[in-house]
């Protein structure tokens, strides 16, 4: 173990101390308030890498935590930020525009200012932690060289006040607002979501009922993109002390837990942002909108954006407009569209912080009351013993007569918002009978089993969330199980079996044993997968056969319009015509002996991870080592998502999203925890934690989470002052 506190730090305290004793003290340079501060933080890493970060008070911690985030991956924490306060161009260039005023459409750099200087003080210490510890980071890594940010503003964490990927504006389209705004848009691209792997998570909550020591137990399995987040451990002398996942750049922990409770976040699809189709009226040079009989002034604003053109920089200025409803973000038939979501900061960034340090499920329900949590549902377990769901937390009181999963008439009042819905108006479970809660972005109606909400007691906006094949998984590995720990609910949360594909085999087999003319040379093909129990696993030739049937029957199969994906899935496997499903194995079959030489290739030669570079978007050699990966996409209802893709060509499939940080946690006298990173801790391919943990994610090896500062000692390999790391 490394100590590394010098004399250098002894002198700065004594400067400090000194300078304060004097009636008129001489202004003491910015490096020197820093390292003061640096002071009062103290940073051990485990064996693992995983920072835990003690600090004097919670902004000291958070200092400590941004320092610590910047020492593991600052372009990624300077990438968020640049992405988030609308300067991506500056960086990416000209294409990157429309992602830039997509964020200045909501909140200017001087709204976000006005919002900072107006926070309370105890938020304003923690907006200027996190910018003195990347501050000071940079001021002690001069070998650092940032893309863009060289000096990180307090105003900035207004820009990202949510923990989800990319928050509730990229819901927005970046194509529309570029359609609108701009006088191109082709260089966007709308994605095939049945082709993307799903994002999203799984959370399940057990109650002590149904575990062997009694205690209440939580699954964290977030669904990111993988290096999405890393893992760390933040206390203070304030009563501060969560470990779990954080968003780079972010000062709280997202999905984790403290001593006392936890709590893991899925995405949501609860309707809580709305499009309003406004009538513009022209007169003269000004521009009205239709609002109640009455033509109200659009509001224009010019906005001012800067973008790289190779070694110089040019500026385009956008005629912005926006009415009462939101800024105008694109059209729908030739009509404006304004779009209206939950943008407030400040209560956003209060929430997600006071979130860390509840102690039970009444301090718990009670940050719920704050209301900013809108792209997420919550799964919670306590040591009380308590479990509960939360669907959703922003969810806008509206008029149900109207259809708001499409544009609304902008011109009437009652399309307005009526204000927010109360908790207690908005779908929750706690402590069901049956002793556990499942979220897997799915349908609420599910998620305690017989003992789930009911359909017809909510609002059609408030719960649209479709099932899905993870969420119908989630249902069956929990039922009738009793006996948890912490090994078994890992062992249920990796539960192998496909239930999408056994829709879609099943029909594939049906069509083949029926056809008139079958392709004799499916018939082996066709019999491995008629001995298959729709598991994955490293060793099966199935799940390759199957993975490459599904992927080409969603590229060239005729779906059908305004479907689920389950739909979908179910109308390949038993409304398509058989003679598709054929033709479309035999050609699934065809590829897969191109690509790797024969037909009966086991799956773990396919589906591999590899991490060769510390760089946001991972490159991937066929000819570099990698490691099998028996698991599969969440798509087809695997729990342990692991989605995997070509890259530029690639033969071998790469992954790249699901299972990223998943943990298991017991609440009792004393917390316990397991936990696991896809790869590593560290952006360094230098570095000992940059890869450390792939062996283990290969083959589900979780490490036990060091919480209490004791068994931190114990496992401490570095411990240090920000600032002072050998």
């Amino acid at each position: 173990m490394t100590l590394s506190f010098n004399l250098k730090s002894v002198v700065v305290v004594v400067f400090i101390l000194l300078v304060s004793a004097c009636s008129s003290p001489p202004v003491i340079s910015e490096i020197d308030r820093l390292t003061a501060r640096a002071e009062r933080v103290e940073i051990i890493r485990d064996d693992f890498g995983v920072p835990h970060i003690y600090g004097k008070t919670d902004a000291d911690a958070v200092f400590g935590l941004l320092y610590a985030q910047a020492e593991d991956d600052f372009k990624r924490v300077e990438r968020n930020y640049i992405w988030a306060i609308g300067r991506l161009a500056e960086v990416e260039g000209e294409k990157a525009l429309y992602s830039d005023l997509r964020a200045r459409l909501f909140m200017s750099v001087e709204q976000a200012k006005l919002d900072y200087q107006n926070s309370p003080a105890a938020l304003k210490a923690l907006c200027e932690a996190f910018a003195d510890g990347l501050n000071y980071y940079l001021a002690t890594h001069p070998n650092v060289k940032p893309a863009l940010l060289t000096k990180f503003e307090p105003w900035m964490p207004m820009f990202f006040s949510e923990g989800s990927i990319g928050g509730d504006i990229e819901q927005i389209s970046e194509k529309g607002v570029a359609a609108f705004y701009g006088d191109r848009a082709d260089h966007l691209n709308t994605p095939d979501l049945a082709m993307v792997e799903p994002s999203g998570s799984n959370g399940f909550a057990i109650s002590g009922k149904l575990t062997k020591s009694g205690d209440a137990m939580l699954l964290i399995n977030p669904h990111t993109s993988f290096y999405f987040r890393p893992e760390v451990h933040v206390v203070s002398e304030e009563g501060l002390n969560a470990y779990g996942a954080v968003t780079w750049g972010q000062f709280f922990v997202y999905q984790g837990f403290n001593q006392k409770n936890g709590w893991m976040h899925t995405s949501t699809r609860v309707d809580f942002m709305d499009e309003y189709l406004e009538t513009i009226i022209e007169r003269g040079e000004d521009l009205y909108y239709l609002y109640e009989g009455e033509e109200l002034q659009v509001d224009t604003t010019n906005i001012t954006l800067k973008y790289r053109d190779a070694d110089t920089y040019k500026f385009k200025t956008f005629p912005t407009f926006s009415t009462h409803h939101g800024p105008v973000t694109h059209m729908v038939n030739g009509q404006w569209v304004t779009t209206r979501i939950n943008w407030d900061p400040v209560n956003a960034l209060q929430q997600s912080f006071t979130r860390t340090k509840t102690a039970n499920h009444a301090e718990f329900r009670a940050m719920m009351d704050i209301r900013t949590n809108s792209s997420n549902n919550t799964v919670y377990a306590d040591a009380d013993g308590n479990i509960a769901y939360y669907h959703g937390n922003f969810i806008p009181k509206r008029d149900p007569s109207f259809d708001y999963s499409q544009p609304v008439n902008g011109s009437i009042k009652n399309t307005d918002w009526t204000g927010l819905h109360t908790v207690d108006e908005t779908i929750s479970i706690l402590n069901p009978a049956n002793g556990w809660i499942q979220n897997a972005n799915s349908t609420p109606f599910t998620a305690a089993g017989e003992f789930s909400p009911k359909v017809e007691d909510y609002p059609t906006y408030m719960a649209p969330d479709p099932e899905n094949f993870r969420g119908i998984h989630a249902v069956q590995v929990l039922t009738g199980q009793s006996d948890f720990t912490l090994d078994k609910l890992i062992e249920v949360a990796y539960d192998p079996y496909l239930p999408g594909f056994k829709t879609l085999i099943t029909g594939l087999i049906d069509a083949y044993d029926k056809s008139r003319k079958p392709l004799r040379a499916l018939d082996e093909p066709i019999n491995v997968l008629r001995q298959w129990d729709y598991r994955v696993s490293v060793d099966s030739v199935a799940m390759s056969l199957a993975h490459y049937y599904g992927m080409q029957y969603l590229a060239e199969g005729k779906r059908p319009d305004d479907k689920s994906f389950m739909q979908i899935i179910e109308h390949f496997g038993n409304g398509s015509l058989r003679s598709e499903k054929l033709t479309i194995f035999d050609s699934a079959v065809e590829k897969l002996t191109a690509d790797f030489g024969q037909w009966n290739t086991l799956w773990g030669d396919i589906n591999r991870l590899q991490r060769l570079t510390g760089d946001i978007d991972l490159p991937v050699d066929d000819t570099q080592p990698s490691i099998p990966i028996g698991m599969a996409s969440g798509r087809w209802g695997a729990l342990a998502a692991f989605g995997a893709r070509s890259v530029n060509g690639s033969k071998k499939l790469y992954g790249y999203r699901g299972n990223s940080f998943v943990a298991v946690v017991e609440f009792g006298d004393k917390v316990k925890a397991k936990s696991l990173l896809a790869g590593g801790q560290s952006g360094d391919p230098t570095s000992a934690h940059f890869y450390d943990q792939a062996k283990r994610y290969a083959e589900r090896q979780f490490k036990d989470v060091a919480f209490y500062k004791d068994d931190v000692l114990e496992r401490a390999v570095e411990r240090y002052r920000p600032g002072y790391r050998e």
